[in-house]
């Protein structure tokens, strides 16, 4: 367990000097605030990657014998065994009291003794192993190589990068054409097998949907997006839909988001406030279809309605109310310009970095680190502009407000539309008729 320093205590002598020391590798961690200590200190020393400033302390320590030493880990004072060793030696040297916070090395009383330290190198060859580790993993992610595994499906993994799998990359963009047509994630899965004969599982294809792999990105396991890194299967524009119809599926339950039905999930009474499921009766000579309430607590309970009728004004209603909405929507034009704009500036500076290599203002490490930084910010400027609405909404709100539009899809093809603009149709009942009201999703 880490040990916690205490102040004033019997065994630190209120006159000595207090210091603190920390290194982090740029590649790996950003430098610990100051609060990690718990205390005041007298001062602070950090290095960020290269060690000048603990030369500097242990100078400082040269006159002021006896003071204390604060560290976090002990591997902090080396990059090898035979340089902390070297550095705890200095330090016993000086009297220097040394406590490792984040392990159990030295307290407030009882600073690191001889007999410690097979124990202290041990742990600290552990802790180097794993950091070289993570820092060959870092080194990858600045370079833009792929993660270690194996290449996700409908790619392989070529010298630097992932390149298409001729012979699977089709079966995943099948996947989501049939999901961009349908809106339905087990009826893409289910395509996929009857079709391909490839069977994966439905949080696999949720998986699928949102990678930022076949966007054309690359995602590493500390989350960081490198965007338009390989060649991508999903074009922006689609993925920007994907993600759309998959925030408006998350708000349903999943039979719902797969109902063949298109007003499954979307009508709600309006009496009652309760949910409005398909109902189905059969006789040998017709089906009917109804919509009736799943937990009405009225009594006499609300009276069911015809499906088509319910389909029928649904459509002359969204026909009168889309337009209408579309042109009283605030413009996003600006926005996204903006959004651009950054974009096209960070761009500019990854322009100039190769001549600043040249002239010596930047060494290579250094310009490796900045490119990945600025192109994870590009990332996630990319995320916030596909989350606007599609800058063509207007134009698409003229076509879908045309009937005839409507009554040429399938039920699966309207089911997608009416995710696309309607959050709700409330039914809205009165003594001798009903209508609906539409909640648009902007």
């Amino acid at each position: 367990m880490p040990t916690e320093l205490r102040l004033g205590t019997p065994g630190m002598k209120n006159n000595l000097k207090i210091f603190a020391y920390s290194y982090s590798d740029p590649l790996i961690s950003a430098a610990p605030d100051a609060s990690v200590w718990g205390w005041e200190i007298d001062k602070v020393y950090q290095d960020l990657g290269e060690r000048f400033q603990l030369q500097q302390l242990l100078q400082d320590c040269q006159q002021q014998p006896g003071a204390y030493l604060l560290v976090r880990r002990l591997a902090e004072l080396g990059d090898s065994v035979a340089e902390v060793g070297d550095r705890l030696h200095k330090l016993e040297t000086l009297n220097i009291h040394l406590i490792a916070i984040e392990e159990s090395v030295g307290s407030n009383d009882q600073p690191l003794r001889r007999s410690d330290l097979l124990h202290v190198l041990k742990n600290v060859q552990d802790s180097q192993r794993s950091q070289r580790l993570q820092q060959g993993h870092a080194r990858n992610r600045v370079k833009a190589l792929p993660p270690p595994g194996k290449a996700p499906y409908g790619y392989r993994r070529g010298k630097d990068r992932y390149t298409l799998d001729r012979s699977t990359a089709p079966v995943v963009k099948e996947f989501f054409d049939h999901f961009l047509l349908y809106g339905s994630l087990r009826g893409s899965v289910r395509y996929l097998q009857k079709k391909y004969s490839k069977k994966i599982s439905a949080s696999t294809g949720q998986r699928w949907l949102t990678s930022p792999v076949y966007r054309g990105d690359l995602v590493y396991q500390n989350g960081d997006v490198v965007p338009d890194t390989h060649t991508a299967i999903l074009s922006r524009d689609e993925a920007a839909q994907i993600d759309r119809l998959l925030r408006r599926n998350r708000q349903m339950p999943p039979r719902n988001a797969s109902a063949p039905r298109s007003l499954s999930g979307l009508v709600a009474c309006g009496t009652c406030q309760s949910a409005m499921t398909v109902s189905r009766v059969a006789s040998r000579k017709a089906e009917y279809l109804y919509l009736r309430p799943t937990a009405c607590p009225n009594q006499p309970k609300c009276q069911a309605i015809a499906y088509g009728e319910v389909l029928e004004k649904t459509i002359q209603q969204i026909c009168q109310d889309l337009p209408m909405a579309v042109g009283y929507m605030p413009s996003f034009d600006g926005m996204k310009s903006g959004i651009m704009a950054q974009i096209v500036a960070k761009q500019g500076i990854l322009d100039h970095i190769p001549a600043l290599i040249t002239s010596g203002v930047l060494d290579h490490e250094t310009a490796e680190l900045r490119v990945y930084k600025v192109r994870t910010e590009m990332a996630a400027l990319q995320a916030r502009a596909a989350q606007l609405p599609p800058e063509n909404l207007k134009a698409i709100a003229q076509v879908v407000s045309l009937p005839q539009f409507w009554l040429d899809l399938s039920e699966a093809e309207r089911r997608f539309y009416f995710r696309e603009f309607l959050r709700q149709i409330r039914l809205v009942r009165t003594e001798a008729s009903w209508n609906i009201q539409l909640v648009l999703i902007f």
